[in-house]
């Protein structure tokens, strides 16, 4: 823990934790209790929406275990789909992997994602 000191008090600051930190960006952030996930795309952009939801979510499970998490602690998603006419697909995984006990906040929103062979990127927030 870091302190920084103001003219009548101390604020201790919690550490912050990067995960895989890259050129432009971390798999994940970790402060106090809370994980914030990166954007996650298919490892195969070549398949269809389905199976690039189940690699995502797949993905994040791990990530999530890995860092003392679950889907379980998931606190908010933002679920971004390159065509909207993938939601029912998309959503049929989803509804297959997510506890109906512990939904989190959830936005999906059609968005051009970085590359064409995309059709969804999944990012998260979690509780520890």
């Amino acid at each position: 823990m870091f302190a920084y000191a103001f003219k009548d008090s101390t604020v201790a600051l919690e550490p912050i934790q990067r995960i895989n930190p890259g050129k432009r960006l971390s798999d994940a952030v970790v402060h106090d209790s809370t994980i914030y996930l990166a954007g996650k795309v298919a490892t195969d952009p070549s398949v269809d929406i389905k199976a690039q939801a189940r690699d995502i979510l797949a993905q994040i499970d791990h990530l999530l275990v890995r860092l003392g998490s679950s889907k379980n602690r998931l606190l908010s998603v933002t679920i971004y789909l390159a065509d909207m006419t993938d939601f029912a697909a998309m959503n049929e995984v989803w509804d297959a992997w997510v506890p109906q006990s512990a939904l989190p906040a959830r936005a999906t929103v059609q968005a051009k994602l970085a590359k064409p062979e995309y059709r969804i990127e999944i990012q998260a927030i979690a509780a520890r």
